[in-house]
């Protein structure tokens, strides 16, 4: 059963590294993915024929809202998830119960990205703003990532034996 906790603080510990990745990211590159945010709200990519451009946001401030909204996602996920890991580390060797009660900020923050590339990518920049319809459809890159966190969620929860 050791083994099986490792196994879950290890996924834990590397969604959290990933997203602190893309938050690093988008920190480091701002105006670069600041662009690709701007392509999805102001729905440039969507074609002309489309009925759905009155959905479109343009507004340059509301751009950079939603995109510091974003990336302070981000790090809540990454901060969440290492911490939740940390936590899961410490009580590593303790009772069922302990090692348990020790995922809540690891659940939480699986959750919170499963919200973020779920709701807020998929559904919001792909469905409301179509950019599924973009040259570079970037809803397969979140369906992943979304599946991903997920399959971890699922995992994690799962409830654990005492290690013998």
């Amino acid at each position: 059963m050791l083994a099986i906790r490792l196994a879950k603080i290890g996924c834990i510990a590397a969604i959290g590294f990933y997203v602190a990745l893309v938050a690093f990211g988008n920190i480091t590159d701002y105006w670069t993915n600041f662009a690709f945010v701007t392509n999805v709200l102001d729905m440039d990519e969507v074609p002309a024929v489309s009925r759905i451009h009155w959905r479109a946001v343009t507004s340059p401030i509301l751009h950079h809202a939603g995109y510091i909204l974003i990336i302070a996602t981000e790090i809540a996920i990454a901060a969440l998830c290492t911490l939740g890991a940390v936590a899961m580390a410490r009580q590593l060797r303790a009772k069922a119960q302990l090692f348990q009660d020790a995922k809540n900020k690891a659940v939480a923050g699986l959750t919170l990205g499963f919200l973020l590339y779920e709701g807020g990518f998929v559904a919001v920049g792909g469905e409301w703003f179509g950019m599924w319809q973009a040259r570079v459809d970037a809803v397969q890159s979140a369906f992943r990532v979304l599946m991903t966190m997920l399959g971890v969620l699922i995992f994690v929860t799962l409830k654990d034996e005492d290690v013998e």
